[in-house]
């Protein structure tokens, strides 16, 4: 049987699921010149070739995807048995990696999980900003928060905040020009800044209820932007109407910076959840950060 080198089969199983080089060389803290090396030494040894390389992209051919699916999931056993090993320290220690929208890091996951830093000097935890829907799995990533509707069934969601509401605002200067909306269907007449999502490229549709009516109204404007802070700030400035949970526009509504239209319109849903997948095994560190998020 032949022997291969644990750190070029690893190697490969990164690979195979970031479906990237670069990607695979950054999470693995090596350059993509050692990273191709190792590869091509791994084939070269199997004398079979493991993965197909584009442009853009990298995907496993039918024997990589045999290996991926024969070895994966045992690095995977490994590295959570390392990570178990850490109940046996006096204290907790390993990093905690959590993909997430920016804002949410200020307004809950930083307030929340200050006394853990400060309480367990030996855990780190590392965001990853991002409003795309990250694969956790594939990118190593040990949870993620979204909003409640868009998690995968396959993963255990866990709330983490309160219900929230959406709100439609624009600032005085705006209103002054244009008529408020009194139906979402007025807003199809009015300069709306939207919100593009990465994953599937598409802009949001604006999603409203009253009194058990849905409906969602795909607007149109001058701005586009793929984060939610710009989205205020370009409101702030007279350009548009928004749309976003309420929270972010934090105190410009009530000091009448911003004013809300269609609140009627706008009712409370559940709103966001921390996630991670149900087949992993959580490490110490994760617990504690769990149980952290968890409280209200």
């Amino acid at each position: 049987m032949i022997k291969q080198n644990l750190n070029e089969l690893n190697y490969f199983v990164i690979v195979a699921r970031t479906g990237s080089f670069t990607r695979a060389a950054a999470q693995l803290g090596v350059t993509q010149s050692a990273l191709s090396q190792a590869i091509r030494s791994l084939e070269a040894n199997l004398d079979i070739r493991l993965l197909t390389r584009t442009t853009r992209s990298v995907s496993p051919t039918l024997a990589g995807e045999r290996l991926l699916n024969a070895i994966g999931h045992r690095f995977d056993d490994i590295e959570n048995e390392l990570e178990a090993l850490t109940e046996l320290r006096d204290k907790p220690a390993g990093t905690v990696k959590i993909t997430c929208g920016d804002f949410i890091i200020q307004s809950t996951l930083l307030p929340k999980l200050a006394n853990v830093l400060k309480q367990y000097p030996d855990i780190n935890i590392e965001f990853n900003v991002n409003y795309g829907y990250t694969d956790i799995v594939a990118q190593r990533i040990d949870a993620g928060v979204r909003l409640g509707e868009t998690i995968d069934k396959d993963m255990i969601a866990v709330p983490i905040g309160k219900e929230l509401n959406m709100a439609a605002v624009a600032s005085p200067e705006y209103f002054t020009k244009h008529q408020k909306p009194n139906t979402p269907k007025d807003l199809t007449a009015h300069n709306c800044i939207n919100i593009r999502f990465p994953t599937h490229g598409g802009l949001y549709a604006w999603e409203f209820e009253k009194e058990g009516e849905e409906l969602n109204v795909n607007v149109r404007g001058q701005l586009i932007f793929n984060t939610s802070h710009h989205i205020v700030e370009a409101a702030l400035q007279g350009l548009g109407i928004a749309f976003l949970p309420e929270e972010e526009f934090g105190e410009h509504i009530k000091n009448g910076n911003l004013i809300k239209v269609l609140a009627d319109w706008c009712p409370a849903f559940p709103g966001y959840y921390l996630y991670y997948p149900s087949r992993r095994q959580p490490s110490p560190a994760f617990k504690i950060v769990l149980e952290a998020l968890k409280q209200q």
